[in-house]
């Protein structure tokens, strides 16, 4: 079977035009199982820019994947309740035109795998009842754990709970997010962990890394406050560098709270010298400042788990995190330290000692966890293994 399913990713968030961060993570899935299987990805996206058209299409082909975006404008209907009508039959109808050219183009996919519900698991719904094509369930969502409280409403509930329990297998990246997807009553019998994958080729342990006349450690997000609690990050900034002065923490990402806490750091006296803002780095980029940090630091309030940990495991890279979510279950004593949520005392105090300490991790050691449990090659293998388990019980074999 090796080499000729044919997968169908349908996803949430993927990278598209505007920006290439979305849903890297779920591009990064379809990479890894690619080595064993022929995949296509559809990606339906709201696109207010598009003025003369009503929606534009872009296809592309490379030795791993065949790629449909579709980008279609939003309704310019006076009344709320109609744009949201419409726009719903826009994201569903787009999707089932995207299925037909891509079963005429790519062939019929034997596998749907379904990334984040609940809109397109009810389209795989559709299809496997009325083409016979079984789907799979990759969660990454937040939503259901208890801190977020987020899946709510009879009617979403009730449907989300037909889609489950129809799938093939149900994907969530933690156990953590698979056991609050069950307490509210998502039953399946075949759920499995599947984590984040991480590209060993690209995150790798610095060649050389200079010694460096501070200390130097990083956090990456999409920094959006409330769940990354970044302003708790930067007041514990504030307070190292009334005891310390031998470092500086570099802050990588953008997103809607970006420009308020670059003034906060401003106001308490540290944006610049010890916050240092560096905005959006990618791939390479990306790779090497994570190579080149003594450890990555978190203080989320709640998470399923982070690729960026993973990939600072993949450069050899330490890590604070709160223990939140699912991180737990991909953190031991020769990876890092995890703290309490909100504590920032405690995140004050592990940072001391990680600035004095962090040359005690094993950077091939880090690496190694990284390898066994998050390559392209851990990953790729269990998908393909899931994929066949359904394209054998969908045709009886």
């Amino acid at each position: 079977m090796e080499g000729h399913l044919k997968v169908l990713f349908i996803p949430r968030w993927y990278p598209h035009r505007y920006d290439p961060m979305p849903g890297l993570f779920i591009e990064r899935h379809a990479r890894a199982v690619s080595k064993y299987v022929k995949v296509a990805v559809l990606y339906v996206h709201q696109d207010d820019r598009l003025t003369d058209q009503f929606m534009e299409s872009e296809v592309s082909r490379d030795d791993e994947l065949y790629q449909m975006k579709i980008y279609y404008r939003p309704s310019r209907a006076a009344l709320p309740c109609m744009r949201r009508f419409v726009n719903s039959w826009r994201y569903f109808s787009l999707h089932f035109i995207g299925i037909k050219r891509i079963r005429k183009e790519f062939g019929d996919p034997d596998i749907i795998h379904v990334n984040v519900l609940t809109r397109l698991g009810i389209i795989a719904l559709i299809c496997k009842w009325f083409l016979g094509t079984p789907y799979i369930i990759t969660e990454h969502w937040s939503r259901y754990i208890p801190q977020r409280d987020e899946f709510r409403g009879f009617l979403r509930k009730m449907v989300t709970r037909l889609v489950v329990r129809n799938a093939s297998a149900v994907l969530p990246v933690t156990e953590n997010l698979a056991k609050a997807m069950r307490n509210h009553g998502l039953k399946n019998r075949h759920y499995r962990v599947i984590p984040n994958v991480v590209d060993m080729e690209q995150f790798r342990i610095a060649e050389n890394n200079p010694h460096q006349p501070k200390h130097q450690f990083i956090h990456v997000s999409c920094f959006e406050d409330q769940p990354k609690n970044i302003s708790g990050i930067l007041r514990v900034l504030k307070k190292l560098s009334l005891k310390r002065t031998d470092w500086e923490c570099q802050l990588i990402g953008e997103g809607p709270d970006h420009e308020e806490l670059i003034s906060y750091a401003r106001e308490l006296g540290i944006e610049g010298t010890f916050a240092i803002f560096t905005g959006l780095k990618v791939n390479q980029e990306l790779a090497g400042m994570m190579a080149g940090a003594d450890f990555l630091l978190m203080f989320s309030r709640f998470e399923n788990l982070p690729v960026v940990i993973l990939e600072s495991y993949a450069c050899g890279v330490p890590v604070i995190s709160t223990d939140v979510g699912g991180i737990s279950e991909y953190m031991n004593e020769d990876l890092g330290i995890l703290i309490h949520s909100e504590d920032e005392d405690q995140l004050l105090e592990k940072i001391g000692w990680m600035l004095d300490h962090h040359k005690d991790y094993s950077k091939d050691r880090i690496r190694e966890y990284a390898i066994k449990h998050v390559s392209n090659e851990v990953i790729g293998a269990q998908l393909f293994e899931i994929y066949s388990k359904a394209a054998s019980c969908q045709t009886g074999r």
